[in-house]
Order: C-alpha cells, then structure tokens, then sequence
C-alpha cells in the first residue's frame, strides 16, 4: 500500500527541484561553449549516462539488452562530434 508523509512529499520535492536545478544551472553553462551540433548530440547520451548513474549509485545489474542499445547511442554521439568538427562549409 502506498503511503505519504507530508515530510516524505516535502524531501522528494525539494530533492527533485534541487538537481533538476543543478543540472539545468550546469548545461546553460556549458551550451554556449558547446555549438548546436555538439549540444543536441551530447543530450542523446541522458539514457546511457542514467543507465550508469543507476549501476554506480544504486548498485543495479546491467542488463545485457542495454548494452546494444547504449553502445549504438555513444558511437553514434561519438561519429557526430568528430564530423562537426572537421566539417567546413
């Protein structure tokens, strides 16, 4: 059965809006310096890095039908920064 506290509604709120926060005040920051292509290629990589945070934090098993996927996504992140950069128009 579900429970809530007002205490336990307040922490999750308050933590959600922190690091949602955090992490919104960090890549404002670094967009400028990052240029469209970079920007919109490093945001596919939110899956793979929530699959790591999830392994390193939470101590889950990685699940061997994510590795194809999350692979795919990094090199495919990887071929589009490095074509950016050696692109002239």
């Amino acid at each position: 059965s579900l429970q809530l506290t007002a205490n336990g509604v307040l922490l999750a709120v308050l933590s959600g809006g922190l690091t949602s926060g955090v992490g919104y005040t960090a890549w404002y920051a670094a967009l400028p310096r990052l240029g469209a292509v970079k920007a919109a290629s490093l945001q596919l990589t939110v899956p793979v890095l929530a699959l790591i945070a999830g392994v390193v934090i939470l101590g889950e098993a990685i699940a061997g039908a994510s590795l194809l996927p999350a692979s795919t996504i990094l090199i495919g992140v990887a071929l589009s920064i490095s074509g950016s950069t050696s692109r002239s128009p």
